[in-house]
């Protein structure tokens, strides 16, 4: 089976007060096809770790091997849009990969159909919703037939409906062997969406295993709040 391979990846910025460790000796593999969900607190390593993964930054030592191009849905979704309606937005990429006037068209429109927005696809995307914003960054991804899909913080801003929005198209690009992963600290809207569960805390692998397994840890001591603090079970962690 395919999957991302993360050996020994460290990642040092050099600052004005002297460098700075936002990873440290990040040992990883994600399979092909699954849902992990990354948690940790701000200034983790989590962004930068997926920014990594998705080619945006490389790493000051170790390795990583992926099997497929990542596409990166970025907490505010709005610095992804490029074209005034989602069917010139998501023509972008197809455009760019040369492809002929016919399979533009035809990536377009799957990908508009793969994410809901057929009826809003010329629309002006800068009036779409929070959730459909995210979508269409999804849509984008697909037209270009990406098999590795993150999302950074994908919950940030959204309402009850977003937040549905968000994680249908989850469920949905995981039946479709799509490799997602979710970068969030909001886990009681998500974690039930999970086959893995990683957290990071100050550049370190704190945790790396099922997300039942995974509140069963103290989680506090990572600053991360326990979603059983106020659902029943795995299950309830889904806003579906």
């Amino acid at each position: 089976m395919n999957k991302i391979s993360i050996e020994h990846l460290t990642k040092i910025y050099q600052t004005g007060e002297g460098n700075k460790t936002a990873l440290k000796d990040i040992c990883l593999e994600i399979e092909e096809g699954t849902v992990t969900v990354i948690g940790g607190e701000n200034g983790s390593g989590k962004s930068v770790l997926m920014n990594i993964i998705a080619g945006l930054e490389k790493p000051t030592s170790g390795k990583i091997c992926t099997f497929g191009k990542a596409g990166l849905v970025f907490q505010e979704a709005d610095t992804q849009i490029l074209g005034e309606t989602p069917r010139e937005d998501i023509a972008f990429g197809p455009k760019n990969q040369k492809k002929s006037r016919a399979e533009v068209k035809e990536a377009v429109e799957d990908a508009l159909e793969q994410v809901g927005l057929t009826k809003k696809a010329d629309y002006p995307a800068r009036f779409l919703s929070g959730g459909e914003k995210r979508r269409l960054a999804v849509a984008c991804m697909l037209s270009m037939n990406f098999p590795v899909i993150i999302f950074d913080e994908p919950y940030a801003n959204l309402d009850y409906g977003g937040v549905r929005q968000v994680n249908s198209l989850v469920k949905k690009l995981h039946s479709q062997n799509k490799t997602v992963i979710i970068l969030t600290h909001e886990l009681e809207k998500c974690l039930g969406l999970a086959d893995r569960f990683v957290v990071l805390f100050r550049g370190d692998k704190v945790f790396d295993g099922t997300p039942l397994e995974g509140l069963s840890q103290n989680l506090e001591q990572w600053n991360i709040r326990n979603p059983l603090n106020s659902y029943l079970k795995l299950e309830d962690l889904i806003w579906l």
